[in-house]
């Protein structure tokens, strides 16, 4: 449940889409930590354009349009010490199908782990350095905002904390962090995260007897969209079971702030034209559809909290009958306005099911192409949970499962790229200067995949965490782990999130095995995560020693 949302590949390119990486499993390392090399390999031939239908499209940044950027933007005097990269967009769109944050790493190689990408309408530094990162997350509304991604994102978010600046930002956060208090996420982990998990199980029993080949990356959006309805809502969207038109509308509406961010020409700020473009009315159909479940789901809850006359009476006050978020938000009695109410649970349920769902499919990938790893982490689940569904307790005990999603998501990070702007002239680590009103990007992807920062660092190798040390996050790697990115801004929801993978990745194993479909090509899409473009097949199995769901 990250509730920081940036925008995974503020593409500076038209249709940021496909890079392609093999599934043949790689040869047994003869290292004793058990590992799998990741390494994307570019297909010589690019992957065949889809149809318009299918895809959005937005305005390439052409050439002669960056080379006047960099004139009009940079000045002849320019003392940043920054070195500037060389991108032609053809070029780079013809070599990796336009997911941003692969030529990003391709450029931090060639120019550093600092860099200015004069790209289109728009001028980056692009920072893939933790002590800059560090520098410029930390330093959130002194010297450093949001920018861009709330821009571009408003249309969807409103004025919810996941975008808000300011006061308004402090005020949010201050109402929604109570919520997530020690005793709710107990509770949650018991009524919602396990039964989730436990009715995934029992649809993929279905498949294990067919042998049929099953989306994984599907399955994993629909239980996170049931784990947010019911955490949030206390509301079962049911999507493990029917379609669920909220999953569609979530992604289209992601997509569209995406492609905002590469516009030449923000025209979706002309009302008359927003009601002609087919992009835009697509978009604001999804909008209406999200906003308008949202606001039913308020108003049901908060004519049960009037007519109760609840009240919040302890700091870590839980509804026995309905524990979720949105009643303990009502019951403060908070003075807040329907529609930031609105704006605020909207953050939740775009962020919370997008970004999970994204862990738990790459997390499977990575298992699944590491025999050792997997097998190690269901002798840790069967072990330590003998049987049974996994408590918080467990998952304290629960130390190889957790380092492997870690690994994870150092590896596929979510989001990949991090967007601030500067307010004022500042100085980066290493004499870097940047003006007011510059945009950065840092790349999350860069910084968990750089040799400088790590050993080994395109491997799969989850004991790289020390499985008796904590827990690793921003602060105890200084900054070279910002899955959640790290500062004032850093994700409210870190705890929820992670407790949900576990959770769910334990019942899983618990119970079934799974591998990959041989012969499928694995390719990488960005919306606000890390997707793959065409789905993560796999087929499960009952394992053996699993014991019935209760």
């Amino acid at each position: 449940m990250p509730f920081s949302l940036t925008l995974s590949s503020v593409s500076l390119l038209a249709n940021p889409t496909t890079h392609y990486l093999r599934t043949k499993n790689p040869p047994h390392s003869s290292s004793s930590s058990s590992c799998i090399n990741i390494r994307c390999s570019i297909d010589n031939k690019p992957p065949p354009p889809r149809s318009s239908s299918t895809k959005p499209t937005s305005w390439v940044s052409p050439n002669w349009l960056t080379s006047l950027t960099k004139s009009i933007t940079l000045a002849q005097n320019d003392d940043s010490n920054i070195p500037i990269a060389n991108s032609k967009l053809d070029d780079v769109s013809e070599l990796l199908g336009g997911a941003l944050f692969l030529p990003l790493y391709r450029w931090m190689n060639e120019y550093g782990p600092i860099y200015r990408l004069a790209a289109g309408p728009r001028n980056f530094v692009v920072v893939s350095d933790p002590a800059v990162a560090k520098h410029v997350l930390r330093n959130y509304g002194s010297k450093y905002a949001k920018g861009l991604v709330a821009e571009v994102s408003e249309f969807l978010f409103g004025s919810g904390f996941a975008i808000a600046e300011g006061p308004l930002w402090t005020a949010r956060r201050r109402a929604v962090v109570p919520s997530l208090h020690k005793t709710y996420l107990s509770v949650i982990v018991e009524r919602v995260f396990c039964r989730c998990a436990e009715r995934l199980v029992e649809k993929l029993r279905a498949d294990a007897v067919t042998g049929a080949a099953v989306n994984m990356e599907e399955k994993f959006s629909q239980l996170t969209l049931d784990v947010i309805g019911m955490a949030v809502f206390n509301y079962n969207f049911d999507s493990l079971t029917a379609d669920s038109p909220i999953i569609d509308a979530v992604y289209t509406a992601l997509k569209e702030a995406e492609l905002r961010s590469t516009d030449l020409l923000p025209y979706w700020k002309i009302e008359a034209l927003c009601k002609v473009v087919p992009r835009q009315i697509k978009a604001e159909r999804a909008v209406t559809l999200i906003r308008k479940t949202v606001e039913e789901l308020i108003a049901k809850c908060k004519e049960i909290v009037e007519a109760e006359g609840e009240r919040i009476t302890e700091e870590e006050y839980v509804n026995d009958s309905d524990p979720s978020i949105l009643r303990f938000l009502l019951a403060s009695r908070e003075e807040v306005s329907g529609a930031q109410l609105r704006d605020d649970l909207l953050s939740m349920l775009v962020a919370g099911h997008e970004t999970t769902g994204s862990v738990l499919t790459w997390t499977a990938y990575l298992l699944s192409k590491s025999p050792s790893s997997l097998r190690n982490a269901q002798e840790e689940v069967d072990r330590v949970l003998q049987g049974r569904a996994p408590t918080v307790e467990d998952v304290k005990n629960l130390r190889f499962l957790t380092r492997c999603i870690n690994e994870s998501m150092r590896l596929y990070p979510h989001p990949p790229v991090l967007l601030r702007r500067a307010q004022v002239a500042d100085v980066l680590p290493g004499n870097y200067k940047v003006n007011a009103g510059q945009d950065i990007m840092i790349s999350v992807y860069n910084i968990h995949h750089s040799p400088q920062v790590w050993e080994r660092a395109e491997d799969f190798v989850p004991e790289r965490f020390d499985l008796e040390g904590p827990v690793p996050n921003e602060t105890n790697t200084d900054f070279r782990f910002i899955p959640f990115s790290g500062g004032p801004r850093k994700c409210v929801g870190d705890q929820f999130a992670l407790l949900e993978a576990i959770v769910a990745l334990a019942i899983i194993l618990q119970h079934l095995t799974f591998e990959l479909i041989p012969d499928q090509n694995i390719s990488m899409t960005t919306g606000a995560t890390i997707h793959t473009a065409n789905g993560l097949y796999m087929k499960v199995s009952q394992r053996q020693t699993a014991s019935a769901v209760a």
